[in-house]
């Protein structure tokens, strides 16, 4: 199963409005074919895993699958994945979660027992739901995985006084940063950001290039006021603006999407509904401090990566924006991080609790 979890994570951020699955095909303790769901209208984890046993030159019959989700059993833009399995001849499949799709929520696992294939379910669960978390989230609530990632110094800042952020991390975070966006389907930021930075918000390799697929820029900008030279703009996705529904639209070359809000902002709860609406369930969230604030007072983030470089900035803006907190009862905790060094930073990974 751990193959199959790592099989899935390579197909995380490629799949949407799909699940990333990963799936191994085993007998004897042999791994005879793996593979990963391909992007959308391509071949499931399931499939792809049995065409890469057959490859190789072996005959998948008899043998087991290992996969981290409940294969489907509906038609799709694919026909079911059970079909496969049973025209293959598998005799045992072990299941790391079921699928939360109402179509499915183990009835795959029926009809695959009724056809006299043994089915074990929850290994390596924990692992193989964190892989559908956000797309689970949107069937059932609407909402999707929401990743807040935030660069700033030993002090807690994130610019000077005077704005100045390029560059608070070292280049090994900034590169680590940029090819973890390509495991999400969008990438949002708020107006402040791509005023000050310009960003590109594209994924890059380690070699600094753009990966062939990329999530898709979003920015939130209550006035839209925002300017239509950026480079978010020249994504090779086309962009994701939200807007106040009153605010004057200036002709951006983006899609401009009209949700409601008060003052100069937006409600966040309705562009990530909007967002999960489009198959987008996994969303990389880069700032700025007022938009990562709002979401953690809202409930909505499910980790919160923090790259911490090794300098010190008295007096400059914090990496959280919006009113104090008034006592420490009120202050929301983590618990404890993952930490990883990634260059001369230091990166501090808090998974946050929340409902699936």
């Amino acid at each position: 199963m751990a193959v199959a979890v790592a099989m899935a994570h390579r197909a995380l951020g490629t799949t949407a409005p799909n699940p990333a699955v990963g799936a191994v095909v085993v007998r004897d303790g042999v791994v005879l074919g793996a593979g990963f769901t391909r992007p959308v209208g391509g071949p499931h984890a399931e499939v792809e895993a049995l065409a890469a046993a057959r490859a190789a030159g072996h005959d998948p019959a008899g043998a087991t699958l290992y996969v981290t989700l409940e294969p489907c059993r509906h038609f799709g833009r694919t026909p079911p994945c059970t079909d496969a399995l049973l025209a293959a001849g598998i005799q045992r499949v072990v299941v790391g979660v079921v699928d939360p799709n109402p179509l499915m929520c183990g009835r795959s696992l029926e009809l695959l027992r009724e056809a006299g294939v043994e089915v074990a379910l929850g290994v390596g669960a924990e692992s193989c739901a964190r892989l559908v978390l956000g797309f689970g989230r949107a069937i059932t609530r609407g909402l999707p995985e929401v990743v807040c990632k935030v660069a700033m110094s030993l002090d807690g800042r994130i610019a000077t006084a005077s704005g100045e952020s390029k560059w608070i991390t070292g280049a090994a975070a900034r590169a680590h940063g940029a090819a973890e966006r390509r495991l999400f389907d969008a990438i949002l930021v708020g107006a402040g950001t791509v005023r000050a930075d310009d960003p590109r918000l594209t994924a890059r390799g380690a070699d600094g290039a753009d990966c062939g697929v990329q999530p898709v820029p979003v920015v939130v900008s209550g006035s839209l006021d925002l300017p239509p030279e950026a480079a978010v703009f020249r994504h090779p996705r086309r962009a994701l603006v939200f807007g106040r529904a009153d605010a004057h639209d200036p002709g951006l070359p983006a899609e401009v999407v009209r949700v409601d809000g008060a003052s100069s902002g937006v409600d966040l709860d309705q562009v990530l509904r909007a967002l999960a609406a489009r198959g987008l369930h996994r969303v990389w969230v880069e700032g700025g401090g007022r938009v990562v604030r709002s979401l953690i007072d809202a409930g909505r983030v499910d980790e919160l990566r923090v790259y911490v470089a090794g300098t010190v900035l008295p007096g400059g803006l914090p990496w959280l924006g919006g009113p104090p907190v008034g006592s420490l009862a009120d202050a929301p905790r983590f618990g404890a991080p993952s930490v990883e060094l990634v260059g001369d930073d230091v990166l501090l990974r808090y998974r946050v609790a929340r409902e699936p």
